[in-house]
Order: structure tokens, then C-alpha cells, then sequence
């Protein structure tokens, strides 16, 4: 069933930048950007100092019971209200896309909860060529609170007027629909930062993956979400079951997202209390990706559990010997912040090699100076010497 709409173009002279006093002459092209919300109030300044370089901004509400539409509108946002029953993303998406003039030659596609950097408009204008059809960049998927990333992949939602439309009912991405070949390039120096709103539920992804599914049941993407999504939610055995059906399909082939599939099967086996099935899927998650650090921290994570010292040593070492992050896939925040060098600590000190522990301990301090438990445990190695 289609959804029922209802548009609603909230009423504002807004006048794009691009046609005030004729074209800016500095400006190589001319950008919108575009964004859903709703009940989003308390990210309309932050987001719109940083878009504002654009030359139009369109922002469909989806619902909005709070101050976000009158906020966005006294920043100069164009803004139309869009109710769609039942809801998705995709559609939605879809919708504020055709409220984006003709001429524009690039739309940028950003969240009210995203803070793109300073400076990105010119990243983007020296990157696009005349044939460019999409555009890639460095996406913070999650920042510490000392500003440093935790999770980040490249991701690519910058993309030419026309020849695309957004797919799926969550997890949305963008599908080429253009007659000529698909140009991507990568926008060195345009990075955007999420900064999520903790306090919104999940409640609307998995009926809307099992909607996905319903559509599209042989779609690995999707599979590979709602596994994770039934992980998530602590069903260790839809989990189990779904990602297994996603690992057989054929269109199952980037290794990365296999691996991670293998690794959450593997946490899942755990939670039930199958210690033994979960270290065999770790342990065909690093086969599947030998340059992952994530598997070899979750069995050194588990032989911690089974008071393995052995084990949490060398699976902690195993992880500090890959020095580089992917920047195609998510990295996950403890393989790469200082939970390696305090496995691999605690694996020394319980084995009796205390100057290693302290050696491994002050690399662990030095990336979380304010750690209470790892500032006692080096405490405790230097005393121990």
C-alpha cells in the first residue's frame, strides 16, 4: 500500500543564494543540501551553522511536534511537512528530493543530527568534476567526548540532481537509475561527524527490515541488518538463524560485512552460553578478514572470561599487529581505542611478565589518561616489579 501524504509547504520568501545578486562567481556549482527530521529542535543551529554555505537548504518534516519547523525556517531553510503512513525512510527521502530545484547541480544529503565540517563546500568543488555522478567521504559514525573518532568508513550520500533515488525502508541507500555510466569520486578533506540523539528508540528498525526482507528477500544487505538488529535486541537465535541465511546467499561477498555477520553469530553462540560454537565463528570471521582487528578482540575478550591468559595475550597482540583501520566498513570502537593494550597488560601481568604488562599498560594510560581502573591496574604492575 502506498503511503497516505499529506505535503505542507511551510510558507517562507526564502530565496535560494544562488540567485541573490545574480550567481556567486566564486561558487563552481550550485549545492543544496536536504535532510528528514523530526522533533529534531535541538539540532537546528548546530546543523544549519554548517550547511549554511549552501546555496538552498530543503528539509522535509516528517512529523514534527516540537519547535523544529518554526527554528529551521527562521534560519532560512526551505521547509515542507510531510506525513506519510506508514512511515519509511526511503520514501520519505525520496519525496524532499523532488522539492529540490531543477539546476542544482549537487545535492548533499546530510541529518540534522550530522556536523559537516568546516570548509566542505570546497572540498566538494575542487573534487567534483562535470562528470561526476556521486560523491565519497570520511563519515564519524560516533566520536568520543574528547572529540577523537570511535567508528568510521567512508561513506557516499553526495550525489548529482538527477539519476538517483534512495531504496529500502531502513538502512536507506542511494541507487543509481542515470542513463550514463556512474561517475564516484572520493571528496579528500570533507569529513562529516555524527552526533546521534541518544534518547530516540529503536522501535522503528526491525519492522521496517522485515518489511525490507518481505520486499526483497533475497537482499544480503538486509539480511545482514536485521540479523544485527535481532542481535541488538538480545534474540540470540533469530540472530543466529538470519545471518546464516544471509552468509549462504550468493550475492553475500564483501568480506568485511561476512566477517562481521560471522562475528555476531559467534557473540550470540556466547550469550546462549555455547562458548565452544562461539570461538569456531570468531574464528571464521578472521579467516574471512585477516585484516580485521574486531575478532581477535572478541576471543581475547572471551578467554578473559575463562581466565585464558595465555589467550588474551595472544589475541591481543594478534590485533595490535594490523595498523591500519578499513575505511569501507565500520570499525568497531574497542579494537582501536585502548582495550588491546589492556588485554594484552593483563594477559602479561597474569602470566608473570610484568615489565610487558607495564609496557603495555602505559600504552593503554596514554590513550585513556582518566581511566580510574587502568591508572589502579598500572599502579598495581609498577608494585608488583
Amino acid at each position: 500500500m502506498s503511503p497516505l501524504i499529506i505535503y505542507n509547504h511551510i510558507l517562507k520568501c526564502v530565496i535560494p543564494n544562488y540567485l541573490i545578486g545574480g550567481f556567486y562567481m566564486s561558487n563552481k556549482y550550485k549545492i543544496c543540501v536536504y535532510a528528514i527530521c523530526k522533533n529534531e529542535e535541538k539540532f537546528v543551529d548546530r546543523w544549519m551553522d554548517h550547511v549554511e554555505s549552501a546555496d538552498i537548504v530543503v528539509v522535509v518534516d516528517t512529523g514534527s511536534t516540537d519547535n523544529t519547523i518554526n527554528k529551521l525556517k527562521e534560519r532560512g531553510a526551505v521547509v515542507y511537512s510531510l506525513i506519510a503512513t506508514p512511515f519509511r525512510f526511503d520514501y520519505s527521502r525520496n519525496e524532499c528530493l523532488k522539492f529540490i530545484p531543477d539546476d542544482i547541480d549537487i545535492c548533499v544529503s546530510s541529518d540534522l543530527d550530522d556536523v559537516i565540517e568546516d570548509g566542505w563546500r570546497d572540498c566538494l568543488e575542487n573534487s567534483w568534476k562535470k562528470e561526476t555522478t556521486r560523491g565519497s567521504y570520511l563519515y564519524n559514525w560516533s566520536i568520543n567526548a574528547d572529540g577523537s573518532p570511535t567508528v568510521q568508513y567512508t561513506w557516499s550520500r553526495i550525489h548529482a540532481r538527477h539519476g538517483y533515488k534512495w531504496i529500502y525502508p531502513t538502512h536507506e541507500i542511494l541507487e543509481y537509475i542515470g542513463d550514463k555510466e556512474e561517475k564516484e569520486v572520493y571528496i579528500k578533506g570533507l569529513v562529516y561527524n555524527h552526533y546521534p540523539d541518544v534518547s530516540k528508540n529503536r522501535s522503528l528498525n526491525l519492522p521496517l527490515l522485515k518489511l525490507a526482507i518481505e520486499e526483497n528477500p533475497n537482499s544480503s544487505r538486509n539480511l545482514y541488518y536485521l540479523g544485527r538488529e535481532y542481535m541488538f535486541e538480545s534474540n540470540w537465535d533469530d540472530c543466529i538463524s538470519t545471518l546464516k541465511k544471509y552468509l549462504a546467499l550468493p550475492t553475500s561477498n564483501w568480506e568485511e560485512e561476512r566477517s562481521s555477520s560471522m562475528r555476531f553469530i559467534g557473540k550470540s553462540y556466547c550469550e546462549k552460553g555455547e562458548f565452544l560454537n562461539g570461538k569456531k565463528w570468531f574464528h571464521k570471521a578472521i579467516s574471512e578478514s585477516i585484516l580485521s582487528r574486531e575478532p581477535y578482540i572478541d576471543l581475547s575478550l572471551l578467554a578473559y572470561r575463562e581466565a585464558d591468559w595465555s589467550s588474551v595475550y595472544y589475541y591481543a597482540t594478534e590485533a595490535l599487529k594490523i595498523k591500519e583501520k578499513s575505511f569501507t566498513f565500520a570499525n568497531d570502537a574497542n579494537a582501536w581505542d585502548y582495550t588491546p593494550y589492556d588485554l594484552a597488560a593483563l594477559g602479561c601481568y597474569n602470566l608473570n611478565m610484568l615489565d610487558k604488562a607495564i609496557e603495555f599498560s602505559e600504552l593503554a594510560v596514554k590513550l585513556a589518561p582518566n581511566d580510574e581502573r587502568l591508572l589502579n591496574n598500572h599502579k598495581i604492575y609498577l608494585e608488583s616489579l
